[in-house]
């Protein structure tokens, strides 16, 4: 089994749902660090889903890891980082979503393994 520590980042997240992450086939993926920055001169609200609708066994379902989350002027929010990870199978996707256009920054840690 391979382990592969990976970085991903998404510049000027904006209102449609950017896919900052897609979990490869046959690999098990472990979310050790997701922080959203806010870029522009006025606060904004972010969603962060984890997409598993096309999964081919278990719960095959997209949920919020946070939603409607305020993000202040000069700020960045963790989502995912410390104690809590979060595990992805293969084939689910990460998506980032704000209220303003051209307005988030996203830097995602994780691990693969294979």
């Amino acid at each position: 089994m391979a382990n592969t520590f990976r970085s991903e980042t998404d510049t000027a997240v904006g209102t449609s749902p950017a896919t900052v992450y897609t979990g490869p086939a046959s690999t098990q993926v472990t979310l050790i660090g997701l922080t959203i920055a806010n870029i522009v001169t006025s606060q904004i609200e972010v969603d962060v889903q984890l997409d598993a609708s096309t999964r081919t066994s278990g719960a095959e379902d997209s949920v919020y890891l946070i939603k409607d989350a305020p993000i202040p002027v000069g700020s960045s929010l963790v989502v995912v980082g410390g104690d809590q990870k979060v595990v992805m199978e293969p084939g689910d996707t990460l998506k980032v979503t704000s209220n303003t256009a051209s307005s988030a920054d996203v830097h995602v840690s994780l691990l693969e393994i294979t």
